[in-house]
């Protein structure tokens, strides 16, 4: 298999495209079976375009790697490995398959880390908020474990914690995410008792790694000793533990949730900022802002332009991302995306859109494959 340019030869109106066709860099531009219905696509694909040329090969070439499908295989054996260790009938390889899990993680963030934390904005439903959220908690962890340079043992011990940091909450989550009601009574002792009781379990279990265990049970307290279990503050707080609080809160604040108000990555960011060295280490959440931006992966813009698309990679500041626009000026949907450079006046970010909003404009669903290419396929 090779990487070919698309050329005028490839191409004829009323064809059906017979392969995928790749950007610059690697973003789906056109899928398979897709009809060119003018001359103008035809120039626009053979200025932009590549496809892989399996001519000549009797063997199919491999699949290529997928950030998703990787996530979403890790959230599948998630989904059979939490309830049993919440039901105290873990499988007695419970580590080994755990790990397997951490490292689905890892792949996938090795593979394509924009296509990985985009997940968290946009592949939503395909497993449930509890097991979900753990996954998407664990890839930011990962994020902040490369950024830390921390020993691969550490980045280990954080990703398994991310995983397994709700265990004994798990039926009150998706309750939760199931209903437009407050947390109970009921509910909020459970959420104030799972970081101890979600020790048990894993030690019940088997598990004796203590940065792990400790990572669960701190991952609540609050740099000024207000959170919970144990009140702990500032440097009694393990810096592990810290990593995870600071994963999880915002992985949880972009989630879509019946009962929270969602925010917008940036707002989200900028909460948390505002709470620092009150319940976060201001430190950290300056770290996680340059790893993922003032404008993380995966967030809706409308442009100077009128356009509306999704930030696809990062600029060379933090202020001017790189856009694929899938919405055009007047609000109808794109027949090609376009790749916007954000330092360009006319493509600056004039605002940034919730979910709700570009989902109110009645677009075509945004298939992750149509903006980060293979490493996003399903």
């Amino acid at each position: 298999m090779k990487i070919r340019k698309v050329t005028a030869a490839d191409l004829k109106l009323g064809m059906l495209i017979p392969w995928n066709v790749y950007g610059e860099n690697g973003a789906l531009l056109v899928r398979k079976g897709h009809m060119i219905a003018s001359a103008n696509q035809i120039d626009y694909l053979v200025e932009r375009g590549s496809f892989e040329d399996h001519s000549g090969q009797q063997d199919a070439a491999k699949e290529p790697d997928s950030a998703l499908r990787k996530l979403n295989a890790a959230s599948l054996a998630l989904q059979t490995l939490l309830p049993s260790l919440a039901a105290h009938a873990a499988p007695p390889d419970l580590r080994r398959r755990l790990e397997e899990v951490a490292l689905l993680v890892a792949d996938a963030v090795a593979v394509n880390v924009d296509a990985a934390t985009a997940t968290l904005l946009h592949n939503q439903t395909a497993t449930p908020y509890a097991v979900r959220h753990s996954v998407d908690t664990a890839v930011i962890v990962q994020v902040l474990a490369k950024a830390k340079q921390l020993s691969p043992e550490d980045t280990l011990s954080l990703t398994l914690a991310a995983l397994t940091m709700n265990v004994a909450m798990l039926a009150q989550h998706q309750r939760l995410q199931d209903s437009r009601a407050e947390p109970n009574a009921a509910d909020r002792a459970a959420m104030l008792a799972h970081p101890e009781a979600g020790v048990q379990l894993l030690r019940q279990a088997g598990i004796t790694d203590q940065a792990w265990l400790d990572c669960i049970l701190y991952h609540h307290e609050n740099e000024d000793g207000s959170g919970y279990p144990l009140h702990k503050s500032g440097a009694q707080i393990p810096p592990l533990a810290r990593l995870l609080a600071l994963a999880d809160r915002y992985a949880a604040r972009v989630a879509e949730r019946v009962w929270r108000k969602t925010l917008a990555p940036h707002a989200a960011l900028r909460d948390l900022l505002l709470e620092s060295n009150v319940t976060i280490d201001g430190n950290l959440v300056t770290l996680l802002i340059r790893e993922l931006g003032i404008y993380p992966i995966g967030t809706w813009v409308r442009l100077i332009n009128g356009e509306i698309g999704v930030v696809s990679r990062r600029g060379l500041q933090s202020t001017t991302p790189h856009v694929t626009s899938v919405i055009g000026p007047r609000g109808a949907p794109l027949e090609l995306f376009l790749q916007r450079d954000t330092r360009g006046e006319l493509h600056a970010i004039r605002e940034v859109l919730s979910t709700a909003q570009v989902a109110a404009l009645q677009a075509p669903p945004l298939r992750m494959e149509q903006v980060w290419g293979r490493s996003a396929a399903v």
